[in-house]
């Protein structure tokens, strides 16, 4: 099993070194263009007082050239190592935990009304989002945060599973295919590229066949005489100054979209080269067979549009209605490719999204695929651990779930790791269900719908309380318990904000209706009297807790899960050692 941090490491001074002898070189070449360009004013100041003549200003201009020419390429070469360098001290910050707060929290994905998202910490600083999002395009930023906001089928988990499993190790391409998308994720729009290849046509047909007779009678009237050739200069600046508006919209349309299409199209090609054996890749690249090619025609459309910009050019062009005919072709390249765009710009994210599962199963060797089953619930896992806390804080535990026990009710005391608990299983769910790899030993689940109170609080703004609040997300829970796929719930605190006697007898008989909806999940609680909930259950649930203890005066956990209620509470505890008088 490779060692990531050592690789990371390595790489990253091999790159440093190369980097820095390309520096010395190119700062070499600096130097003698200084020297050319001072010989070179040496020379004119001689030659300006009759000591030389001007052929003794050839060599120094000629060397001043030839320097700054090696040094564009120094330039050139030095990109790829320093793109390189920042990807591998981007590598060692991950897999050295220092990694929160320097990478996308992909906010604008988290909808408050999602029924786990903000409970298990998907996006935001230090989320799972942070954490795996490397993708290098906005489609690519999008598809992963899809993955992660909703369960794909079995099928579809096992393909991404496939694939992430092929490119994991190919840590050069996901390198080469990290540096060519670079500038995509400012420059490439998807919707505004979307918009306009969905566009309707900007320019009527029927005008096609009279602009070509217009330049035909152009063509013939320069070999016919000056009245002949008014007549057409006539029917030239009629048809410019009728066509000018509507050419004008499709030039600047095409133009911009083949900025962002030529940035795209380099990341395309690369893949259309890559042999890939899993059926995903496989499937992925064909689907962008050509799109290269197709983009490299509409580059030389727009290429022919910015030659008339000379205006003696534009002014022959313009005879024969060059820019109209520009346009069409413009045109023409829209309706034959178009439509093909969201399908390459979907086809580059899922691509992107997958490369940064591979690039996070790599960075984990030690960490799974899960097996995901068809028939559920099912959720075993076995040594499971919080994706987002460091190795050597991380503590696991097994959880098993499915018909029996369909709940656990977890008990203990203020900070002894409940709600951890609650996040380690869900974000683990969510990260199988993605087709990543989790944090287990070994994990085996079925495809469920998710849900949670983790993070249900009250609203001003609203008008709303907490309590409100959490009734409204059970509602929500409900409702997905009657879909096509069981439900998992996270249920935390559960009905907190009402009295001991309303809370023992409606959590019953809520956990006893997801229960008997085929759903399955975790109730955490520090109410001791909660416990009974699972003993009015019989086999379908089960008590479990995390306990303390005092040392030296101090509280500490030890966060692992025992079976049964825990048998005290530690509030009074927490109280003094902030210093109250109790």
């Amino acid at each position: 099993m490779h060692n990531p941090r050592e690789v990371y490491a390595k790489r990253l001074l091999e790159r440093r070194e190369a980097a820095e002898a390309i520096r010395r070189i190119d700062e070499r070449w600096g130097t003698l263009g200084l020297w050319s360009v001072s010989a070179a004013a040496v020379a004119f100041l001689l030659i300006l007082l009759g000591k030389l003549t001007p052929v003794w200003l050839l060599p120094p201009i000629a060397a001043a050239v030839a320097f700054q020419i090696l040094h564009g390429r120094c330039a050139a070469r030095r990109r790829p190592l320093e793109f390189g360098i920042r990807f591998c001290e981007d590598g060692l910050a991950r897999v050295e935990d220092r990694w929160i707060g320097k990478g996308r929290e992909g906010l604008e994905f988290l909808d408050p009304e999602h029924p786990y998202a903000a409970d298990l910490d998907l996006f935001g600083r230090g989320s799972l989002y942070e954490r795996l999002c490397t993708t290098r395009t906005r489609p690519g930023e999008k598809t992963l945060a899809g993955w992660l906001l909703a369960p794909a089928s079995p099928p579809d988990i096992r393909a991404r599973q496939e694939a992430v499993a092929e490119l994991r190790d190919r840590f050069d391409l996901r390198e080469e295919l990290a540096l060519l998308a670079e500038d995509t994720r400012t420059a490439v729009n998807p919707d505004e590229l979307s918009r306009w290849a969905a566009e309707p046509p900007g320019l009527p047909r029927g005008l096609r066949v009279w602009a070509w007779t217009v330049s035909i009678v152009v063509g013939v009237a320069l070999f016919l005489g000056v009245k002949f050739f008014a007549l057409a200069l006539f029917l030239v600046l009629l048809t410019s100054w009728a066509t000018k508006p509507r050419v004008a919209r499709v030039a600047e349309l095409a133009q911009r979209a083949e900025r962002e299409l030529d940035v795209l199209s380099k990341v395309l090609l690369r893949l259309e080269r890559e042999p890939f054996a899993s059926p995903k890749l496989a499937a992925t690249r064909e689907s962008l067979r050509g799109a290269a090619a197709a983009v490299g025609r509409l580059v030389r459309i727009v290429e022919l549009l910015q030659s008339a910009r000379n205006e003696l050019v534009m002014a022959i062009l313009g005879l024969f209605l060059w820019r109209l005919h520009v346009a069409y072709a413009l045109e023409g390249w829209r309706a034959k490719h178009g439509a093909s765009i969201p399908g390459w710009l979907e086809a580059a994210g899922e691509v992107d999204a997958l490369g940064a599962l591979a690039g996070y199963a790599w960075e984990r060797p030690e960490d799974p695929l899960p097996e995901v089953v068809d028939a559920g619930p099912v959720y075993e896992g076995e040594g499971l651990g919080h994706p987002l806390l460091p190795e050597r804080t991380c503590v696991r535990n097994d959880v098993r779930l499915g018909k029996a026990p369909a709940v656990l009710v977890v008990s203990g005391s203020n900070m002894s790791g409940k709600s951890t608990l609650l996040r380690t299983v869900g974000a683990n769910a969510v990260l199988a269900m993605a087709g990543a790899p989790v944090r287990a030993k070994k994990l085996r689940m079925s495809i469920l719908a998710v849900g949670a109170t983790i993070r249900v609080q009250d609203s001003l703004q609203l008008g709303t309380s907490r309590f409100f609040a959490e009734v409204k997300r059970l509602k929500q829970l409900m409702d997905l318990a009657k879909g096509p796929r069981p439900l998992l719930f996270f249920l935390e605190e559960l009905l907190s904000g009402t009295n001991s006697h309303d809370r023992q007898k409606g959590a019953e008989i809520l956990v006893r209706t997801f229960v008997e909806s085929g759903a399955t999940g975790l109730v955490t609680t520090h109410d001791l009297s909660l416990a009974a909930v699972a003993d009015a259950l019989g086999e379908r649930a089960l008590n479990v807790h995390f306990d303390d203890r005092i040392v030296d005066g101090k509280l500490v956990f030890d966060y692992v899960l025992k079976p049964g209620p825990v048998k005290g509470s530690n509030a009074l505890e927490l109280m003094r050692a902030v210093g109250l008088p109790v």
